[in-house]
């Protein structure tokens, strides 16, 4: 097995990718390539003609229904409690927060010097 240069990750033999000179994971590999951008217009644009087009319903996966529910419990939490709490590595959370923000859902918030994640 090899490890993954990024996070640390075992990588099966022939599920490698080779970037720059690095062995990365699919994850990894695929968060180099395209990163989650939280504050992103055509985004915001797109997540709200869905909710339109579908009524005001929201299409959320289970994460995002926690991310949801923590943030409703605690008021707002940085982003490594977020993480720590869901079990799940900081890129996904990452791409979980952007999806929320696109609909409107979430905002990051200065509290003191700490980001918090709180609800829009």
């Amino acid at each position: 097995m090899m490890m993954c240069d990024k996070c640390g990750d075992e990588i099966r033999a022939g599920e490698e990718r080779e970037l720059h000179g690095r062995t990365l994971c699919e994850d990894c590999y695929m968060d180099t390539l395209s990163p989650a951008k939280t504050c992103d217009p055509w985004a915001v644009h797109s997540a709200k003609s869905f909710m339109k087009q579908s009524g005001g319903a929201l299409q959320l996966n289970p994460v995002q229904r926690k991310i949801l529910e923590i943030l409703k419990e605690t008021g707002g939490v940085e982003p490594k409690e977020l993480a720590e709490r869901l079990q799940i590595k900081p890129a996904n959370l990452e791409r979980e927060l952007a999806a929320l923000r696109h609909m409107e859902k979430i905002r990051a918030a200065m509290v003191g010097e700490k980001k918090v994640i709180r609800l829009w």
